[in-house]
C-alpha cells in the first residue's frame, strides 16, 4: 500500500498495516488545548483558532491513553533504520515525549520551531506563545538511522553549509500556501509549513522510502514527499480534510534535485593507497611533505610512511610530523608531493584516480 490517503481513524487504520513496513513518520496529533471560552482580538473581532472537535478528550488520562496507543503501534511500524518525528505545543509534547521514552524509542533531538510570525497573546496576560516542539526518535537505542548530515548543512537557512542546529525558524502557514474552504476562511487551524516538512523528510529518508502521517489533515506531509521523490500513506479522519488534500497533491510534482537524492552525503569511492601505487600515481620511496616543502616521509611499497625510523600509517604520521593534539588526523588533508618541481596535494591526485576510475 503505497500514495494513498485514507479516510478513517489512525487508531483503526495503524493495526491493520505491517510491521516494520515503514521508513519515517511524522506525527501532528492532536494538541488536547483545553481552551475555554471565546477570545477576543485587541479590536475586538473573535479569534478562531484551535477549538475543533478532533482536540478534545474527557480528561488527561484519556490523552495519555490515546498517545500511548498511537504511538505504540508508530513503533511496530517502523523499521528498525526508520525514525519518527512528532510536533506539539507545550500543551502536549511533555506527555508524549514522557510515553514515548516508556515505550523504548530512542530520542534523537528535540527541535524547536520559532515561528517568525506567531499569534499575539491578545490579553497580555502571559509571555508570546511563539515556538513549538518536535521531538525526532528512533525505535531504539540500537537502531542505524538514517540522516543526511550533509544535505541538512545544505538546507540550513540560518547559514548555508554550516551544521545544522536544533532551532528551526519558519512562518507560520499564511496567505496563498494556506488551504481555505469554500466560504474562504482556513481550511485546518494547524496546518504545518510545506517547507517543514520538506526538510524533515530530505534528512531522514532517501527517494523511494514510504512516510507515514497517522494525522495527515491536509496532506502536508504527502505534498513533501511527493515533491522529493517518497512514497506517502496518509491517514486523516475528517473527509474534508481529505478531500482537499486531495485535490492539493494533484498539483505537487516529483522535483529530481540534490537535496532530493542527497546526493551531498553520497559517500565517494573509496581508493587505497596501495592500489594508486600500483597505478602509478604514487612511487615507492618518494617524499611525502608538508605545506612547509621540509619535513617529510618516504612512502613504502604498501602505502604506509617511513618517518623518524617507524613505519606507520600517514594518517598518524601527519599527526606526528604536525606535532598536533590528535592522535589520528586525515593524512590527504596534509600531505604533498612533488610534480614538475611543485608541491601538489594528494588529495587532488586521489581526486584524479577517482574521476578516471569512476564506478559503473
Amino acid at each position: 500500500m503505497q500514495n494513498v490517503i485514507i479516510n478513517s481513524d489512525s487508531l483503526t487504520e495503524l493495526p491493520r498495516l505491517p510491521s516494520e513496513s515503514i521508513d519515517l513518520i511524522f506525527a501532528d496529533p492532536p494538541y488536547y488545548m483545553r481552551t475555554e471560552g471565546v477570545l477576543y482580538r485587541t479590536e475586538g473581532t473573535e479569534f478562531q483558532g484551535c477549538n475543533d472537535s478532533w482536540d478534545k478528550f474527557d480528561s488527561l488520562e484519556d490523552y495519555e491513553s490515546f498517545t500511548i496507543q498511537w504511538l505504540t503501534e508508530c513503533r511496530r511500524l517502523l523499521k528498525p533504520s526508520g525514525s519518527i518525528w512528532v510536533i506539539g505545543s507545550m500543551q502536549c509534547i511533555y506527555t508524549i515525549g514522557s510515553a514515548m521514552q516508556k515505550l523504548g524509542y530512542w530520542l534523537i533531538n528535540d527541535i524547536v520551531w520559532h515561528k517568525t510570525n506567531p499569534t499575539p497573546n491578545f490579553m497580555g496576560t502571559r509571555l508570546n506563545n511563539s515556538h513549538e516542539t518536535l521531538i525526532w526518535a528512533v525505535k531504539d537505542k540500537h537502531s542505524k538511522f538514517t540522516f543526511h548530515y550533509k544535505t541538512a548543512k545544505a538546507l540550513n537557512s540560518e547559514a548555508s553549509g554550516r551544521q545544522m542546529g536544533s532551532v528551526w525558524r519558519f512562518p507560520v502557514c499564511s496567505g496563498n500556501e494556506r488551504l481555505k474552504d469554500s466560504s474562504g476562511h482556513k481550511l485546518h487551524s494547524t496546518q504545518k509549513p510545506l517547507a517543514m516538512l520538506e526538510r524533515i523528510i530530505a534528512i531522514s529518508s532517501n527517494i523511494g522510502d514510504t512516510v507515514l502521517d497517522p494525522f495527515a489533515g491536509t496532506m502536508t506531509t504527502a505534498a513533501a514527499a511527493k515533491k522529493l521523490g517518497r512514497n506517502y500513506i496518509m491517514i486523516e479522519r475528517d473527509k474534508t480534510y481529505c478531500s482537499y488534500g486531495a485535490e492539493r497533491l494533484k498539483n505537487i510534482a516529483f522535483e529530481d534535485s540534490e537535496i532530493s537524492r542527497a546526493e551531498f552525503d553520497v559517500k565517494p569511492q573509496r581508493v587505497r593507497m596501495s592500489e594508486m601505487i600500483k597505478a602509478g600515481c604514487f612511487k615507492a620511496g618518494e617524499k611525502f611533505l608538508l605545506n612547509d616543502g621540509i619535513e617529510y616521509a618516504e612512502l613504502q611499497s604498501d602505502g604506509k610512511l617511513l618517518y623518524n625510523g617507524r613505519i606507520i600509517d600517514m594518517h598518524t604520521c601527519a599527526a606526528l610530523a604536525k606535532n598536533l593534539r590528535a592522535k589520528r588526523v586525515n593524512g590527504f588533508d596534509f600531505w604533498y608531493v612533488l610534480r614538475e618541481n611543485e608541491l601538489v596535494s594528494i588529495r587532488i591526485i586521489r581526486e584524479n584516480y577517482r574521476n578516471n576510475n569512476k564506478e559503473e
